[in-house]
């Protein structure tokens, strides 16, 4: 997996502050997409061990941060990779949330076992591709009207998705 871009600390990607993690790779090519360099696999540089853990360690030091967003390209093509770096994470920043950008569906994820193990570590999952027929600059943390904020436990619980309450 590579990786093609890090913030460490970003407003822009999800509630609160947040570091962001951009996934290379993405096969979705939705139109007008903001970050075409993105959709290339080998964009970026590999995720090593070592950037791996100067990430992890720099997240975990940093009292500001509320959570980590996984963007991309689209992380769900790289599921596995991210299960294991997320389940790192988990282990040293318990008390942080995740989120990550999807241009697949919450239905469709679920329905994949791979994707869906990377689904149920998040807290939050920006659904659905981006319609540049449909962007919407006003909406939180998305670009497009069709996307959604799922609720990730409150859905599974559900059955259903349900969208994320930002108030």
């Amino acid at each position: 997996m590579n990786i093609c871009g890090y913030i460490p600390e970003s407003i822009n990607e999800g509630k609160g502050v947040r570091a962001v993690l951009f996934i290379s790779g993405c096969r979705h090519a939705c139109p007008g997409c903001f970050n075409q360099e993105s959709w290339d696999f080998e964009a970026g540089e590999p995720f090593t061990a070592e950037l791996k853990s100067r990430i992890l360690k720099e997240i975990a030091a940093n009292p500001l941060l509320d959570g980590i967003t996984l963007c991309g390209g689209d992380p769900f093509f790289s599921a596995e990779e991210c299960v294991d770096f997320l389940s790192e994470f988990k282990e040293c920043c318990p008390d942080k949330d995740i989120w990550a950008y999807t241009g697949f569906t919450f239905e469709a994820v679920m329905k994949q076992p791979k994707l869906k193990n990377l689904a149920l570590m998040c807290d939050v999952i920006v659904d659905g591709k981006f319609n540049e027929r449909e962007k919407d600059t006003s909406l939180p943390f998305r670009g497009s009207r069709n996307q959604r904020l799922v609720d990730v436990s409150r859905s599974v619980d559900k059955g259903q998705v349900v969208e994320m309450n930002l108030s």
